[in-house]
This record gives structure tokens, C-alpha cells and sequence, in this order.
């Protein structure tokens, strides 16, 4: 499914994240790519408070993965894997259980792991404009 989308401001983000997911309404796993302070985490930020995420949505830059829950007691995993160093943090994280577990998984960095990344990998590029918008896109 493709999925296109300008943010031309940040208040646009809400929107966007609303799109998004009438998109794609199933859970699954939604690799992020896009350069340091493109947006990622704003966006999933975004993402996560559509889906009903009662829990404060911040980077899990230093944990390498968040669980919120929901207002409907599901789980939502947040996974930024920039700082890793080899790809046997993630199996040490045990990345099967997120990754297989029907869940919706959202994955910064995911360049660190693309060898663990089923194909049906919803790959999503965020590009911050030479005007300082933004386009979200499916790959």
C-alpha cells in the first residue's frame, strides 16, 4: 500500500498520523527511515496517540525499546536501534517475540537490523524538505 503525505507544519502531524492508520489499520511492523532529526520519533509519537496510547511516547534511544499501552489494552512497541553496535542486541532483546507477535512495531534505525526485517516490512522514509516541510512515504 503506498502512503504519501506533506507536513507542511507541525500541527499537520496529528493528521498525518490519522491517515496513516486508516492506511493501515492492522498491526504489524513499520520500519522508519529518514536522517537524525527528520522526525521519526514525532511522527510515531504521533502514530502511537492515534492508536489509543495512554502511556508517555518518548524515544527509546538509550532503552532501545518502549512499551505503551492502550486506552484498548493493547501494547505498542517503539524501537530505536541507533545505538547498537552489533545485530545480536536485537536477538538478545528477543526481536521474534516483538516482531512475530501481532503487535504494532515501530522501528527507528531499522538500517541496524534489515537483515531480522520480514518482507512484509511496512518501509516508511520521512524527508525533511529543503524548506523545512516534511514527506512521509512508503518504500
Amino acid at each position: 500500500m503506498a502512503f504519501k503525505y506533506q507536513i507542511n507544519k507541525m500541527e499537520d502531524i496529528a493528521d498525518a498520523a490519522v491517515e496513516f492508520v486508516k492506511q493501515f489499520p492492522e498491526a504489524g511492523v513499520f520500519a522508519f527511515y529518514g536522517k537524525m532529526g527528520a522526525g521519526k520519533t514525532t511522527f510515531i509519537k504521533a502514530i502511537c496517540e492515534e492508536l489509543g496510547a495512554i502511556d508517555y511516547v518518548t524515544s527509546p534511544t538509550f532503552a532501545i525499546i518502549n512499551e505503551y499501552n492502550t486506552d484498548s489494552s493493547d501494547v505498542l512497541y517503539h524501537f530505536d536501534f541507533y545505538r547498537i553496535k552489533e545485530i545480536e542486541e536485537a536477538y538478545d532483546l528477543g526481536y521474534e517475540d516483538y516482531f512475530f507477535g501481532g503487535r504494532y512495531c515501530f522501528i527507528e534505525w531499522p538500517e541496524k537490523v534489515d537483515a531480522l526485517l520480514s518482507e512484509d516490512v511496512v518501509n516508511v522514509s520521512i524527508t525533511e524538505q529543503e524548506d523545512g516541510t516534511r514527506r512521509i512515504e512508503t518504500m
